[in-house]
């Protein structure tokens, strides 16, 4: 594979052309406003997972609509004081797994809040949470799960299960609400992104090859899925490519960037065709907070830094979660 996209002194300077809604602050305060009239109704459950420097809870939460919605947390074993939380979101199509995949961050002294993907977990990974909500016509995936309408889109559902997610976790007694992060990749960048906008009291977050940024160039730019089902949605609904954009417009995470408060770690691959390194750019330049950072990954596909990126935050991480 080749590079694709622009030169990296390009990509550091570019900036999306993507339009914000006159209305995406009111939209959001309305979504959540909605989501909190249902109780949270965190519970955490212990179970037996057969490993003996963790322990781990079964986590189900209410989401948006008051859907239950499933996790797990997972903290150093013996862990008697509140600690610093990760809050992690998953890629697209998988789900939470099984609790012996997550103990990374539990491993570095973190309490690990892993969130469940409504209506996931058929593809890399099981799942536990279905979407209770249908939709109109969409292409096979997510993205274009009632497209032409904000209010029905998919990633309505899913940021809003994610804010209440951060909420479930500092809830715990051993989560100490003051150093949360929030992490993911791909999809699970994306929904970091989005929970940075909305959330304004997090210490730090790490988006990794973040998907769901720069709407107008990625669905144009790259052939790959899942970008490439809005186009193949739009190839089927011809004339809809204006509604399309419009919905969009309330999910791009470059608008959630420019409300982000708390320091930023991101990464992106210049050979990334999935998530292309300019809608990650687009995503980074907009990010408000003055303590940001990329890691940039020459020669890589979707697959960035990987274990490398994960020991990039393992030293940068506790810096911005300190007591």
């Amino acid at each position: 594979m080749s590079r694709f996209d622009l030169p990296l002194d390009e990509l550091r300077a570019y900036r999306s052309a993507s339009p914000e809604p006159e209305d995406f602050d009111a939209f959001w305060a309305k979504t959540l406003d909605e989501a909190r009239s249902h109780a949270l109704d965190a519970r955490f459950e212990r179970v037996e997972a057969h490993l003996a420097t963790v322990e781990v809870y079964d986590v189900t939460f209410a989401g948006f609509g008051g859907h239950p919605v499933k996790g797990w947390f997972v903290i150093p074993a013996g862990a008697r004081e509140p600690l610093p939380v990760v809050v992690e979101f998953l890629g697209y199509g998988g789900g939470r797994g099984l609790p012996h995949a997550h103990l990374l961050w539990a491993s570095a002294g973190f309490a690990h809040f892993v969130m469940d993907t409504r209506g996931q977990g058929s593809g890399w990974a099981v799942g536990d949470t279905p979407d209770p909500v249908g939709s109109a016509p969409s292409y096979p995936g997510f993205l274009t799960r009632g497209i032409e309408d904000p209010d029905a889109f998919f990633y309505r559902r899913v940021f809003t299960d994610a804010v209440r997610a951060v909420e479930a976790a500092r809830s715990h007694p051993l989560a100490d609400a003051a150093r949360t992060a929030v992490i993911g990749e791909s999809q699970g960048g994306g929904i970091t992104l989005a929970v940075a906008g909305l959330v304004p009291d997090l210490a730090a977050i790490a988006p990794d090859v973040p998907f769901l940024c720069d709407f107008p160039r990625a669905t144009t730019i790259t052939d790959r899925n899942p970008y490439r089902e809005v186009a193949a949605y739009l190839k089927t609904h011809r004339g809809s490519a204006e509604r399309v954009a419009g919905t969009l417009a309330y999910f791009d995470g470059v608008h959630f960037a420019a409300r982000g408060t708390a320091p930023a770690l991101f990464s992106t691959a210049l050979e990334d065709l999935t998530c292309p390194p300019s809608t990650v750019f687009a995503a980074f330049n907009a990010y408000a907070h003055e303590d940001k950072a990329i890691e940039v990954y020459d020669f890589n596909d979707h697959e960035g830094g990987g274990v490398f990126q994960q020991a990039v935050q393992l030293r940068w991480l506790p810096g911005r979660l300190t007591a």
